[in-house]
């Protein structure tokens, strides 16, 4: 086998290995065949030309065009032309295929389903870095920079997963990587022969010494050893609140504090899932089990740039958890016991329960945080499968008792009234407008919930991408666009400017009741909402989120402000809460789907997601465009790589003539190739002085020098002698004067030499020269022309 076919095949088992990490992504597995013979054709390709043609480019250019073939075959055969050519129905084709493929990424959860658009991302993706691999690795042979293309791959496949397994991937890819170094570093040891040492003292028989490679597989080997166990050593990445494969914590081994985490991207994958899967099912001994929040953790600091958990320390779970923060013995509660169980699919750190809960039956490692109530697996834990029991409070104060709270402890209103000076004034005063005419902190929550679920001309939208930070709130109430995660930060923040306590809490909202008496929760149950504090009460949650959840009792607009009747708080939102919202029309939620309560509505929303379709102009422009800025900026490689293959392969026949415009074109391309390299040609020296010059500027040695010698003297022989003599070899003395310049130059100075090259001047001369021939052609005909026409004087 060859060096390049070697050298082929390991970067196709080194790209193989490293698509391996994407396995767990996508289900079946079925694509990874599939990519790999495609890639296998794609690098057999490369090799079949490698084999005839010289060039590098021209490899380069067939293995693009075969890639492209195999995947319009692939997958747009029926509209390609003679079912492989990509004609323009296949190209609209794979680029709508595209589109849906990325669209399905950031719809599924993971393992996402084997749809035709994830199936073209992921082995066409694996085809680009194939060939990104064959070309640093084969064509190139720098098989160090093809360990980049091989990383990305490896990279996006971990940051998607988020699983600890992933490890056992990078096992997997990184020998891939490893190989492919050992079999350049074969080629090139090879060229050594074979190493001997200096004979032994006792017996005088000179001992092979040890291969490089060899040794170099054992240091390769001990290098993937050392990352697998520092990887373990060091501790890992938080999971985020509602992702399906996290098992990292952030906390190390002892469970100290609570990780920062930032809830919006997870929470909002979750809501744009196209398939609800459910990941939580309880019962409960509430008559109204579907009204129960599950609550993961709560969101109390706020940065500016985000709401973030504050770092509190842990402890182990009590018995009986204490008493809720701030309720008074005055207020109505009664206790509910929930059994809760967690789908396999389901993992993540924290264990969403009902608020407040005062006691909490589950096995395995977990830790309490008495601030926000809430449990942390520790050393791993996660709620994958968990089966758990939670004995919680069912709070129902009055609008008059919240309306008469008293003014809360100084520190809880210092910690949870903060917001940070960036805070846009926007924020501040539209929260002030709208509680304008509140006489207490009661009538101002309900004010600013309201406002945003019925009255302020908000519409509730979870393809919104407009931040969390403080410019993201001051952009939300001027769109007034956004899901819940907007509606909860951009309330909790305005009733922090007017003086009342407020936290964001994340969960999951009220589930669908099943047949059985069961309520089932799905990824798109995910929720935020608001917390407020009233001393006397506690925490208490809040609902501004059109569509989304059950209104809270005491929060209905025709409560009193004295004492009320809490009972019929629940039947006069029920019915009106939903139909009054202002984008119940736009975007249906999850529940509602499920309840087939959103009618006729949801039905343009799915037609209005196909978009005006697939722009093949513009992009047939785009690629055009970017097509001819890497030709004109490749064009001066392009041009040395045409001229010399031309000088030193293709010029020239079998007459004397010929043999002397060989050599003079072989000397040709040595001067430029000095040139190139920053040696200035100096016409006026004779051959053998300018060889002489050549070797002493480029610091030429041994058989660089000498073919540099040797191809002075047959230019001599063809300008002086009568009969030149006969000269062979000169193309590959060309090569070694090439070679030798280019041992003796700087990194700089050869790339410089091969993208930038000095001598491609000549085709601006070259232009030049032509432009004044043709001008002067064009006036002598002009000239011959009038001359022509000019009339003839007679003679007397």
């Amino acid at each position: 086998m060859s060096s390049p076919v070697r050298l082929a095949l390991w970067a196709c088992v080194a790209t193989l290995l490293a698509a391996g990490a994407l396995l767990p992504l996508v289900d079946p597995w079925t694509w990874i065949g599939q990519a790999a013979l495609l890639l296998a054709v794609q690098s057999g390709a490369g090799s079949l030309v490698r084999r005839f043609v010289a060039a590098r480019t021209a490899t380069v250019a067939v293995q693009v065009v075969v890639a492209l073939v195999l995947l319009t075959a692939v997958f747009a055969g029926d509209r390609a032309v003679l079912g492989v050519l990509p004609g323009p129905q296949a190209v609209q084709w794979l680029g709508d295929l595209l589109t849906t493929g990325v669209d399905d990424v950031g719809r599924y959860a993971i393992p996402a389903p084997m749809t035709d658009g994830i199936r073209l991302l992921l082995v066409g993706g694996v085809l680009v870095v194939g060939l990104l691999v064959d070309v640093l690795a084969v064509t190139l042979r720098a098989a160090a920079p093809a360990g980049l293309p091989l990383l990305a791959l490896y990279s996006v496949a971990a940051g998607l997963s988020d699983d600890g397994a992933s490890r056992w991937w990078f096992a997997l890819a990184a020998p891939g990587y490893l190989l492919l170094l050992l079999a350049e570093g074969r080629d090139r040891t090879a060229q050594w022969g074979r190493l001997f040492g200096g004979p032994s003292a006792r017996t005088g028989v000179r001992p092979v010494v040890k291969s490089p490679v060899r040794t170099g597989r054992r240091i390769g080997a001990a290098a993937l050893g050392v990352t697998l166990a520092v990887s373990y050593a060091l501790p890992s990445l938080g999971t985020g609140l509602l992702g399906d494969f996290g098992t990292g914590n952030g906390r190390g081994g002892g469970g100290g504090t609570i990780s920062a985490v930032n809830p919006l991207v997870s929470l909002q994958d979750s809501l744009n899932q196209s398939e609800d899967r459910e990941v939580l099912t309880y019962r409960s001994s509430d008559g109204t089990p579907g009204d129960l929040y599950l609550r993961i953790l709560s969101l109390d600091r706020f940065t500016g740039a985000e709401w973030l958990p504050s770092k509190r320390a842990l402890r182990d779970v009590p018995d009986q958890l204490p008493q809720p923060t701030g309720l008074g013995a005055g207020v109505a509660a009664r206790e509910i016991t929930s059994r809760i169980s967690a789908s396999g699919g389901y993992r993540q750190d924290y264990l969403p329960m009902p608020y407040p809960a005062t006691k909490v039956e589950v096995e395995g490692r977990w830790r309490y945080e008495p601030e926000g109530r809430t449990l942390i697996g520790d050393g791993g834990q996660t709620t994958r499968g968990a089966e758990y029991e939670v004995n919680s409070l069912v709070v129902e104060p009055t609008a008059g008792q919240l309306a008469s709270a008293g003014l809360p402890p100084a520190e809880l209103t210092r910690e949870y009234t903060e917001v940070p000076a960036a805070l846009p004034d926007v924020v501040a005063e539209t929260a002030a407008e709208v509680a304008r005419g509140s006489a207490n902190h009661y009538e101002q929550a309900v004010a600013l919930q309201d406002w945003f679920a019925l009255n302020g001309g908000f519409s509730y939208d979870t393809k919104v991408n407009s931040g969390t930070g403080s410019a993201a709130i001051a952009r939300f109430l001027k769109d007034r666009r956004g899901f819940c995660v907007h509606f909860s930060f951009a309330m909790a923040a305005m009733a922090r400017t007017l003086g009342i306590p407020a936290r964001v809490a994340v969960g999951f909202a009220p589930g669908t009741t099943q047949a059985d008496g069961s309520v089932s929760l799905g990824l798109r149950d995910a929720h935020a909402w608001p917390e407020l504090y009233f001393e006397g009460v506690g925490w208490t949650r809040f609902e501004p989120t059109p569509t989304r959840g059950s209104v809270p009792p005491y929060t209905v607009p025709q409560a009193p402000t004295g004492a009320a009747d809490p009972s019929a708080a629940p039947t006069t939102a029920a019915p009106e809460r939903p139909s009054a919202a202002p984008s119940a029309s736009e975007s249906c939620p999850a529940q509602m789907r499920r309840e087939g309560d959103c009618g006729a509505t949801a039905a343009p929303a799915a037609v209005a997601t196909g978009g005006p379709g697939f722009p093949l102009g513009t992009v047939v422009l785009g690629v055009l465009g970017v097509v001819l800025v890497v030709l004109f900026l490749l064009s001066p490689l392009l041009w040395r790589t045409r001229v010399r293959d031309r000088r030193l392969y293709r010029s020239g026949g079998r007459t004397p003539a010929d043999a002397a415009a060989r050599t003079l074109a072989v000397w040709r391309e040595i001067t430029d190739s000095a040139w190139d390299y920053g040696i200035v040609p100096d016409e006026a020296l004779t051959p053998r002085a300018a060889a002489g010059r050549l070797a002493r500027l480029g610091g030429l040695e041994d058989e660089p020098a000498a073919a540099a010698r040797r191809v002075a003297e047959a230019v001599e022989q063809v300008l002086y002698a009568p009969r030149p003599l006969p000269a062979s070899r000169l193309a590959e003395d060309a090569v070694t004067v090439r070679g030798g310049l280019a041992d003796r130059a700087g990194r700089l100075t050869r790339l410089r030499a091969a993208l930038a090259p000095r001598s491609a001047v000549r085709v601006v001369w070259a232009a030049s020269e032509s432009r004044t021939a043709l001008a002067r052609r064009l006036s002598e005909r002009f000239a011959a022309l009038g001359r022509s026409l000019r009339p003839s004087r007679s003679r007397g």
